[in-house]
């Protein structure tokens, strides 16, 4: 339950809590019950909720225009201003009230007066509640202690507020309940909006990014007949006019590789995905995601173009490449460091250059660090499990990793000199895996044989394992370009560059467990 005791339960000194939240709720139900009433007189008066006020300023503008300007000064301007908003505090003297009115854009200080406004519209005035929505008109000054104010000739209440806002100095601090009422937590905590206006400022950010480098963004489908392109356990559902059982798409990414054999070169996709997983700081079942593929292009390509991606949007969102997170300050600008995952779990494992490549000595470590047999993956994919363990978490500066096994990569072109392995990375930042890359495999006899491998592992047990897609290989035999594809968890990249430690708090609603009734 959300801190949002009424004035009325403070000062119960020693109470237990369960008693004081009760008696919270019981205050906030006589609140309710108290503005109901007054929703019932504006009701009798006439309609309470009118539509057809019309602001011709914000907050913000005013305060960056006449922020600085003389209290003589504003007395000679007579400029007239309306502003519309929420009622977020009230102090009443008698005669005279203020309120502070806060919009999308800031706050400001309203002045009303009996005298000026008239003893009815005054008397609406006295019956506000904290958070009611209003329309005022009026000529600025400057109060006695200096601040810009706007002096109300007009007031119409827009909006009844009939639940109390949390109180002031408690705020909305319990988590799930901010999550569950997000838009109480975006009213009460600024923090939060400024958080979610980054977000949209990334978001564009990477959009421009990419389509002035000649990407063009494309929509591909969200229920697909094959879930593909990620491993991962897909959300089912059935199409009855199509009588057909379809999944939510895990991944874009074999539509959008369609699209490179079709002719689009430079393509990109910004939007949702599904995984049927579990629930953590940093996995939430729905995701965005933005997947871009460059023909002719390699994922060494890919890794230079996304040093300068999170560098640009480093620079632009936060006003620097160094940004601080956990305490700790993360230096954005490129070029970022590369290490190879078999030499860095050999360093972490005591293993030589040889040792590392073979299973039974990885086994031996995997004993060692008490990892489930039943779940390491096959071959060199053990390698993987390892570095996971081992080296993931302290991975805090941007780390391209790269050289993962063919055996955790069916999508991924093997390398050149080493077969074992693909042309692939991973970057990581701050412990948490951002970005994932790869030179695209595009033999499809070879992606195929890949794809019967995935599906004897999924009739093994394993849920994650790749599905056939008939079409995807069809695809591939017109002929995929040389082509480098990536995938950047949008989520996570805003954690980075906000500050912010959990999912849940750059996704305007994230799924949790059904609200208790009880």
């Amino acid at each position: 339950m959300a801190k949002e005791e009424a004035k009325s339960s403070e000062g119960e000194g020693d109470s237990p809590a369960a008693d004081s939240a009760a008696s919270s709720a019981f205050a906030d139900d006589e609140q309710v019950a108290v503005r109901r009433g007054k929703l019932a007189e504006l009701r009798q008066g006439g309609r309470p909720f009118p539509n057809d006020f019309k602001p011709d300023a914000s907050c913000r503008e005013l305060v960056l225009r006449f922020g600085d300007t003389s209290a003589d000064d504003l007395e000679a301007d007579s400029s007239n201003y309306c502003l519309a908003g929420r009622v977020t505090a009230i102090r009443s003297f008698g005669k005279t009230t203020f309120l502070k009115l806060v919009d999308e854009t800031g706050a400001l200080q309203l002045y009303t007066q009996r005298q000026g406004l008239g003893e009815e519209v005054y008397g609406a005035v006295k019956k506000l509640d904290i958070g009611d929505v209003v329309g005022v008109c009026g000529t600025l000054f400057r109060t006695r202690t200096d601040e810009l104010t706007l002096k109300c000739e007009s007031f119409r209440l827009l909006v009844k507020s009939l639940r109390p806002l949390p109180e002031k100095w408690h705020g909305l601090t319990d988590k799930e309940t901010r999550y569950r009422r997000r838009y109480v937590d975006l009213i009460v905590n600024e923090g939060v909006r400024d958080t979610f206006r980054k977000r949209a400022a990334i978001v564009a950010g990477l959009r421009d990014f990419l389509t002035q480098r000649g990407y063009l963004e494309v929509e591909t489908p969200m229920m697909q007949p094959v879930a593909g392109g990620a491993a991962a356990r897909p959300f089912a559902t059935h199409h009855n006019a199509l009588s057909m059982d379809m999944y939510l798409r895990i991944a874009p990414e074999l539509y959008l590789k369609r699209l490179v054999v079709g002719g689009f070169e430079r393509v990109f996709e910004l939007n949702r995905n599904f995984r049927n997983e579990g629930i953590s700081l940093q996995h939430n079942p729905e995701f965005t995601m933005l997947e871009f593929y460059q023909a002719y292009a390699t994922y060494e390509d890919l890794m230079v173009l996304t040093e300068e991606l999170v560098e640009t949007l480093a620079a632009d969102v936060c006003g620097s490449t160094t940004v601080t997170y956990e305490g700790e300050d993360l230096n954005l600008a490129a070029p970022y460091t590369r290490l190879n995952m078999a030499e860095a779990v050999a360093d972490a494992a005591g293993l030589s250059a040889e040792a590392v490549l073979v299973r039974s000595e990885l086994d031996a470590v995997a004993d060692r660090l008490e990892i489930d047999s039943a779940k390491r993956t096959p071959g060199l994919g053990l390698l993987v499990d390892l570095f996971e363990h081992m080296m993931e978490s302290e991975l805090r500066q941007p780390t391209f990793v790269t050289g993962f096994p063919v055996e955790v990569s069916p999508l991924a072109r093997q390398n050149t000199d080493d077969p074992r392995f693909v042309d692939r990375f991973e970057l990581f930042i701050a412990g948490r895996e951002i970005a994932n890359g790869f030179s695209e495999l595009n033999d499809p006899e070879e992606q195929r044989k890949r794809f019967s491998q995935q599906l004897e592992r999924r009739e093994a047990g394993d849920l994650e394992a790749h599905m056939m897609d008939d079409d995807y290989v069809r695809a591939l035999e017109y002929g995929l370009p040389p082509t480098a594809g990536e995938g950047i968890g949008v989520d996570r990249l805003v954690m980075i560059l906000t500050g912010t430690t959990s999912i849940r708090d750059v996704v305007l609603f994230p799924h949790l467990k059904p609200e208790s009734r009880d």
